[in-house]
């Protein structure tokens, strides 16, 4: 596929559009189970644009056994950070003290961590090397023009010329998705008026593997411990919810000022900080497609569901969604079933419609919930979090909820084979 001429038309059983870690783990999912499927994928961003991605995500442990499964953890997990401990604060910018509210020990099993911070690029790298292996093409600075949907198969024309004939098409490129709006599929959408700060912080002294999520008026801060840098210097990631206007001044203004902002929240506990990258704010809002699915068509990842960053669980449910995706298609290719049809693509969305609802609801509800200074609410909330500190019953469900242990599981999230 890779080397197609404009004009010619190449036979598939499943394109992916999109080549970011969810459409990437959908085909390499796809393929490992059944090799006999033929999948590439297609991605509109210039090749090797992914390599500049200096953003770390947080995998729970689910994701990181559907990796290991996948053939990726190894390579990931040498540059891995795994978050052995969580606290969680409630208290204005200003306050000279901030009370721990709430603490998680970092563990679903013995020796397994509940989620790890891996770098963005170092996932990406590992699962398109995966999809090397197994002879998936990736055709990459070209985006899909347009598509026809027939009977027994998809022709999907891209933006070069090449046509390409497939029996599915993943729609796998984020949040904006152009394919869900090809497909006719309508959203339900709100902005939150708040942007998401993202940036790496140097600090003198080690985390220990401690992450921290600061309630502010505002919105959430998250410190998010990384792994060592080159030489050896200790990492964390940022994630600071700010009002938009707010936010974009400060990306935007002086770097003395950031820094001196960003310190008023983060504190001296580790020490003197430094910004190692140039920050940057991402416009934060819940986006819901009103279906996962169309004839011969499925969403999957952000193009399916776009959610707040409060509870760190974007990244997870999108790895959720290209479990419970193969292992629906490879299920129906097993029993001689048309992978394109209707009815088959109706049981992947019977299965993770519900969950991202409830997820986006969970986080939406957090967000309204913690971003404020109304001083009622503040005493709810923080009564709340203490009463579930001291309940070990009420921690242990939640810490199964942030490894993505919950609901039905999709074999790949609980580390068997499809």
């Amino acid at each position: 596929m890779a080397g197609a001429k404009a004009g010619t038309i190449g036979s598939l059983d499943i394109l992916v559009a999109g080549a970011g870690y969810v459409g990437l783990a959908t085909a390499v999912s796809l393929k490992q189970a059944r090799p006999s499927l033929s999948v590439a994928v297609v991605d509109s961003a210039p090749a090797g644009a992914w390599e500049r991605d200096g953003r770390a995500s947080a995998i729970a442990a689910a994701a990181c056994r559907m990796l290991e499964r996948l053939d990726c953890w190894d390579e990931v997990s040498s540059n891995a950070q795994a978050i052995t401990e969580m606290i969680v604060t409630d208290s204005r910018t200003a306050d000279p003290i901030r009370p721990v509210f709430l603490t998680f020990d970092g563990e679903v099993a013995p020796g397994e961590p509940f989620a790890h911070m891996i770098a963005n690029k170092i996932l990406n790298a590992a699962l398109r090397r995966r999809a090397a292996e197994l002879g998936i093409d990736i055709l990459e600075g070209v985006a899909v023009a347009s598509f026809d949907v027939g009977s027994a198969s998809t022709h999907v024309h891209l933006a070069d010329g090449v046509a390409i004939e497939t029996r599915l098409l993943v729609a796998a490129d984020g949040v904006r998705s152009k394919l869900r709006d090809m497909a006719g599929i309508k959203t339900v959408s709100w902005d939150y008026g708040q942007s998401g700060i993202v940036c790496t912080v140097r600090h003198e002294r080690p985390h220990n593997g401690r992450a921290e999520e600061h309630f502010f008026p505002a919105g959430p801060f998250a410190i998010l411990p990384l792994a060592p840098g080159a030489n050896g210097s200790n990492r964390s990631s940022i994630v600071w919810t700010e009002r938009t206007a707010d936010a974009e001044k400060l990306v935007a203004g002086d770097d003395l000022v950031f820094e001196v902002e960003l310190e008023q929240r983060f504190g001296l506990k580790l020490g003197e900080i430094s910004v190692e990258d140039k920050p940057r704010a991402f416009p934060l809002g819940l986006t819901l497609a009103r279906s996962f699915v169309a004839p011969r068509f499925v969403l999957v990842g952000d193009s399916a569901h776009g959610i707040h960053p409060i509870a760190g669980q974007g990244l997870n449910l999108g790895l959720k969604d290209a479990a419970a995706l193969a292992e629906t298609i490879v299920e129906a290719d097993r029993l001689g079933q048309d992978i394109g049809a209707m009815d088959v693509l109706e049981r992947y969305q019977q299965w993770r419609r519900f969950d991202t609802l409830q997820m986006g609801i969970t986080t939406d509800v957090l967000n309204r919930l913690f971003s404020n200074d109304v001083g009622p609410l503040r005493q709810l909330r923080d009564v709340g979090l203490g009463l579930v500190d001291r309940m070990p019953r009420m921690k242990a469900f939640f810490i199964k909820q942030a490894a993505g242990l919950s609901g039905e599981t999709p074999r790949l999230l609980r580390g068997e084979a499809i």
